[in-house]
């Protein structure tokens, strides 16, 4: 795991304090998203299918600080459309900083060489670039040729200048595990602080529904790809949520983990599905029926979505949520993921199943083995 000290520490201290307010449902990352418009249009994506004039939109430097201020979580995530197409980007991002809020700037790079004099390095500022697999594969993906040199360009442009750099990768139903294995060598030898891998999930505006993962085939292509990973790989995502991807360790979805902010409000129930909108932050927690999402819910929205912003705030409930949950992430971290028996399953890791009570608070964690 590649995580800022800083930044755990502060995810550490918001969750001992939201637990000590007895909030069981809280927000760890807020996603934030000034704008859909963009410069690419990916087959996998749904966003640049809004209406033109919605596209030609974005939110203010004001609403935007005003979200990130009614949420408090401790970490902003911009995701877009590409932010970088923002007239006032920098100024969003500076205000962000300033209240030393960890900053993933998530971007296709195509603008971000021109545009790094125009920010500051900061350890709580950091450049997610979408690489979606090596060049064939990304340049297939984002549906224009030269964009992986571009990007490629981009982050060593980025790390030279002294920026903190990291990738992000949507996996569909025709990965490779075996390039992806060389590709992450390779974004390894850029000099990135760490990769978010994730499988894909079924926009329904995205204009290809064709080669989105379910659940079964991404535990086999997580499987086959992360099994014995060489520790030069370094993923900014949790121990845990990368055992989830393999299915070795059983999370629920925490849908209110990762609230997403945009042009219409706060989005019902997540960054992923479009279920109407709040008006108020406290509006989206308190009203939304979290009960109708999630696997365990029977929403067959939900049956095959295993994606990051749902699942990593179950990983940090896992970990922070009892002592068996931080011994078993602690055992992941120095030592790895346990042997496969002659291939087959993994070894049993006790995981804790956290049961919420009916005052919302996580119960003391069961634990069971997961094979």
């Amino acid at each position: 795991m590649s995580v800022p000290v800083g930044q755990m520490i502060a995810v550490l201290r918001h969750v001992a304090v939201q637990r000590l307010r007895g909030n069981g449902r809280y927000p760890l990352v807020l996603m934030l998203e000034p704008l859909f418009r963009c410069n690419l249009a990916c087959g996998g994506c749904g966003k640049i299918q809004h209406p033109t004039e919605i596209l030609r939109s974005h939110l203010s430097p004001e609403r935007c600080l005003a979200a990130v201020d009614e949420c408090g979580a401790p970490i902003v995530s911009i995701p877009g459309g590409e932010p970088l197409l923002h007239p006032q980007i920098v100024e969003i991002v500076e205000g962000i900083v300033a209240r030393r809020k960890y900053l993933y700037l998530c971007t296709n790079a195509i603008k971000l060489e021109e545009m790094l004099p125009r920010f500051r390095p900061s350890p709580y500022l950091a450049f997610s670039v979408h690489l979606d697999g090596l060049r064939e594969e990304h340049d297939h993906a984002v549906c224009r040729e030269g964009v992986f040199d571009t990007a490629v360009a981009a982050i060593r442009a980025a790390r030279h200048a002294g920026f903190r750099v990291t990738t992000n990768s949507t996996l569909f139903s025709d990965a490779d595990p075996k390039r992806y294995r060389r590709f992450f060598d390779e974004a390894m030898a850029l000099g990135v602080e760490g990769m978010m891998i994730s499988p894909g999930y079924s926009y329904a505006r995205a204009p290809d529904q064709d080669h989105f993962l379910s659940r079964r085939r991404s535990h086999a292509v997580f499987r086959r790809i992360l099994d014995a990973a060489p520790a030069r790989w370094k993923f900014n995502q949790s121990p845990v949520f990368l055992e989830f991807l393999k299915g070795d360790w059983e999370l629920e979805c925490r849908p209110w983990g990762t609230p997403t902010y945009n042009l219409f409000g706060w989005q019902r129930p997540c960054y992923l599905l479009d279920e109407g909108y709040a008006a108020s932050f406290r509006e989206l927690m308190e009203e939304t029926d979290w009960d109708r999402y999630g696997r365990a819910s029977g929403n067959p929205k939900c049956g095959d979505c295993m994606v990051h912003c749902g699942y990593e705030p179950a990983a940090v409930e896992a970990t922070f949520g009892s002592l068996g949950g931080l011994l078993a992430t602690a055992r992941l971290m120095l030592f790895g993921p346990p042997a496969r028996r002659d291939g087959g399953d993994a070894v049993p890791l006790p995981s804790p199943a956290l049961q919420l009570q009916p005052n919302g608070l996580p119960s003391l964690p069961v634990i069971d083995r997961v094979a």
